[in-house]
């Protein structure tokens, strides 16, 4: 009797049927199809447990026949449904077109010494035979091959049967790379995906006749079969690749955008374009968030708001530790304002992640994980940062750790007023509350969510420390306001006590009512004038007339 549960014991114990012995991969066939009938019922349930179920009768399946494409399609399917993304790329990276770009590269670079070592073998090699002599010319030669082309042949072979046994791949494969933050390659694997399965649905319907043919024929997408029975899905896989290429289009939009933008020098123009994929409604990958982030702290820095862009940077580390421009940035924004221990900090943390990408000889993350450097250009950088951290560790030493450019980090002029520094401060601190830090990572898909504490309480913690920089930035910066007004004040008691004191009011205005002395002077010597002309009229012994005397008088 065959043991279904014990794989190695149904190869080795054969079986009986009317007394005629049956092959070992016949037994194993019948197996590997109950392990896959069994799989379809778990997860047809679609509960979490029965799924995982299925996942272990699928390995043992595939232990037994590990090219099986049913078995392969519905593992990565169980994959896909538990959210384990990184598991669908690892299974099937071999069809990420930015692996394939990368590996035809190399390819073709090695080709030129493949060939050369080759020619090299088939010229040196020398076979004896079994006397000790050397082979006659009539004999068979030995052939050298490389074993980089035999590896383009298979690779080659493997590719044309893509079409007709591999059309699952690049619908599942698309969707894992999308939750992953890989959107170009989830555009294009998803529309591959698509016309792939257009082709075969019209080349299986033009081979039917009108009388024959039928929709229900063709199980639509997304659907399993239990038992021949169709499951019906709330929605077909098709309408949800179709609605998901819509959201892939539209974040790949705004971001081309954005960096056109940034690259222009719009940089308001780019934050706003980067605001509306951070602060949408609609939530993000984490590794297409983190990007989004770096490229928004850069606009920020550009356009003179530091405290801004190291918050970005604090959120794109929380999200991805070992991303390499994040640490960059932030180090230059501590810098900038002269804040040197935390730009040492952030410096040394560089030093370390590229130490350890030299020892293990790779980039962090797996494979498929995009990065912004390339791992040639890793020595040169780490020479760079050691001399960096050597000049800073001087002007450490040389006392300039109190010089912080608070001005900078708030986004003020010096000389600027009491109201202006409340104001920013007010929306500083609305902004960068540490209560308010994590609130992002509502907006985040991520890839584990296992990750989610841990991103958390790196948002916290690095929330906290750009508050608290804040803070003490607005208390320098006030007291600095402080001392302005106070000397200002003093300064006018001076110019006040200097000046001689100001005349009365009632005086004044006397003096001012009052002609002055050149008036009556002018109006004395008329009078005498006009007396003295009718005095030579009439003569002095004879009286003036009496018009003349109202006129004198």
């Amino acid at each position: 009797m065959v043991d279904y549960c014990n794989p190695s014991m149904a190869v080795a114990s054969p079986s009986f049927a009317g007394g005629e012995r049956k092959h070992w991969w016949l037994t194993n066939k019948k197996i590997v199809d109950r392990y896959v009938r069994e799989a379809r019922m778990l997860i047809a349930t679609q509960e979490q447990s029965e799924i995982t179920a299925a996942l272990g009768l699928l390995e043992a399946a595939l232990a037994l026949a590990p090219r099986m494409e049913v078995a392969l399609e519905l593992k990565a399917r169980c994959f896909l449904h538990l959210r384990w993304f990184k598991e669908v790329a690892d299974m099937l990276q071999d069809y990420i077109p930015s692996l394939k770009t990368v590996a035809s590269d190399d390819s073709s670079s090695s080709a030129s010494s493949d060939n050369s070592s080759t020619q090299l073998s088939r010229e040196r090699v020398k076979l004896l035979s079994s006397s000790g002599d050397s082979l006659s010319e009539d004999e068979a030669a030995f052939k050298c091959f490389s074993v980089s082309d035999l590896k383009k042949k298979v690779m080659a072979g493997l590719c044309k049967n893509v079409e007709k046994e591999g059309q699952w791949r690049y619908s599942i494969l698309g969707q894992a790379c999308c939750h992953l933050g890989l959107m170009e390659e989830a555009m294009v694997l998803l529309q591959t995906g698509k016309r792939i399965a257009t082709a075969a649905f019209r080349r299986e319907s033009i081979s039917l006749s009108d009388d024959i043919f039928s929709f229900n024929k063709f199980p639509r997408s997304g659907e399993i079969l239990v038992s021949n029975q169709p499951q019906t899905p709330l929605k077909t896989e098709s309408e949800s690749i179709s609605h998901l290429l819509c959201h892939i289009k539209l974040l790949i939009r705004r971001k081309t955008a954005a960096i056109a933008a940034l690259d222009a020098g719009l940089y308001a123009e780019a934050i706003r374009h980067f605001s509306k994929i951070l602060d949408g409604r609609r939530g993000a990958p984490q590794g297409f968030l983190s990007e989004c982030y770096v490229h928004r702290a850069t606009a920020f820095h550009s356009a003179g708001r530091i405290a801004e862009a190291i918050a970005d940077c604090n959120r794109a580390l929380a999200l991805d530790t070992s991303c390499i421009d994040a640490l960059t940035i932030r180090a230059g924004l501590f810098e900038t304002i002269r804040c040197l221990p935390d730009s040492l900090h952030d410096l040394e943390h560089l030093k370390l992640l590229c130490n350890s990408i030299l020892r293990d000889r790779k980039l962090p993350g797996p494979i498929w994980k995009r990065h912004s450097v390339q791992y040639r250009e890793i020595p040169g950088k780490l020479c760079s940062l050691a001399t960096k951290i050597q000049q800073l560790k001087q002007r450490v030493a040389a006392g300039e750790t109190g010089n912080v450019d608070y001005y900078a980090l708030i986004g003020l002029r010096r000389g600027c007023s009491r109201s202006e520094l409340e104001r920013a401060h007010l929306l500083l601190t609305l902004k960068h509350k540490p209560d308010k830090s994590s609130s992002f990572i509502e907006r985040c898909e991520f890839a584990d969510e296992k990750d989610i504490d841990s991103v958390r309480d790196r948002a916290k913690m690095s929330s906290l420390l750009l508050y608290r920089l804040v803070q003490r930035g607005y208390t320098s910066v006030m007291s600095t306001i402080l001392d302005e007004e106070a000397a200002e004040k003093q300064r006018k008691k001076v110019v006040a006590v200097q000046q001689p004191p100001p005349m009365p009011v009632a005086e004044e205005s006397k003096a001012i009512k009052t002609p002055p002395p050149s008036v009556y002077q002018g109006v004395f010597c008329r009078d005498i004038a006009v007396v003295g002309n009718l005095l030579a009229q009439a003569g002095f012994n004879r009286p003036i007339p009496v018009k003349y005397e109202a006129l004198s008088c």
